[in-house]
């Protein structure tokens, strides 16, 4: 759906690892660029690790919201496509050090949950905001039906003690729903874990600010691709794409959202919640 082609200048603002980059690497080449961002320093150095070599590929640690400045800064000019991947990678999860996971081999790890130092940490996010709001956050942004449960335990343990690392909080989580949550499918914690990590790092505004920027950052005929694993970015992102058709400033790719196969979530049982959607910018 990005469709890239040779010569053309393609954004990759979540770039990870560099499996996407790579992969429009080889499409654009021989006289094609490319700029991959990303939040997070340790993926991107594992991607210019992975792109060693590829002179036409410029590596910024950088929020792609922030992406109108960055191409002017760069002086890169308006680019042929944009890829958004809002996945969270099992890299992230397993080798941050941030609190990102919840399970035995993460419990020590402080619980920042944040991208960068500029962000404020979990720890502290849950330590300031109301026994009220901490549930309305749980529940907007994790989809947790015990979240007022979840919010007051936490409240009764912040009382005795600040909550600092990942595996305190997995087991204040744990303490707080029924033996049989979710008939044992996922961790009790996965829900909150999720709702912490897009409040402390203002994923959903994020998002918002980049959808409103595609004119700034992309050519007309440019298009824009995005997957997302949540409902909620799933439809900021419909919203959007659509007020844009609307408006006539773009044209929908995906009447409705692109989901894995079949054999795509037998292979990455992670991909299941995963939906694409894409936009043409008007000529």
């Amino acid at each position: 759906m990005l469709d890239p082609r040779p010569g053309d200048f393609i954004i990759d603002g979540t770039v990870d690892g560099g499996g996407h980059a790579e992969a429009i690497l080889g499409r654009i080449a021989p006289s094609g660029k490319l700029l991959g961002l990303d939040w997070d320093a340790t993926m991107l150095a594992d991607c210019r690790a992975r792109l060693a070599g590829a002179h036409d590929a410029t590596l910024i640690l950088g929020n792609y919201a922030d992406l109108p400045s960055i191409i002017k800064r760069e002086k890169c000019g308006k680019a042929n496509g944009l890829l958004l991947d809002l996945g969270f990678s099992s890299e992230q999860i397993l080798r941050s050090g941030r609190g990102f996971s919840f399970n035995e081999a993460s419990r020590n790890e402080p619980l920042l949950m944040t991208y960068d130092d500029a962000q404020v940490p979990a720890r502290d996010l849950i330590a300031a905001i109301s026994e009220k709001e901490l549930a309305e956050m749980i529940m907007n942004l994790g989809g947790e039906r015990y979240a007022a449960k979840i919010a007051r335990e936490i409240v009764l343990h912040r009382r005795k003690r600040k909550i600092v690392t990942s595996g305190e909080l997995a087991d204040v989580v744990r303490a707080a729903v029924p033996k049989n949550y979710e008939r044992g499918r996922i961790d009790p914690a996965t829900r909150t874990f999720q709702a912490l990590r897009i409040a402390a790092n203002g994923e959903l505004e994020n998002l918002k600010k980049v959808l409103d920027s595609l004119e700034e950052i992309l050519l007309p005929d440019g298009r824009a691709v995005v997957i997302s694993f949540h409902s909620l970015e799933d439809r900021i992102v419909k919203l959007a794409f659509r007020t844009m058709e609307k408006e006539s400033k773009g044209k929908l790719l995906t009447k409705k959202p692109i989901a894995p196969t079949r054999e795509e979530v037998a292979a990455n049982p992670r991909s299941r919640s995963a939906k694409l959607r894409g936009i043409e910018i008007s000529s």
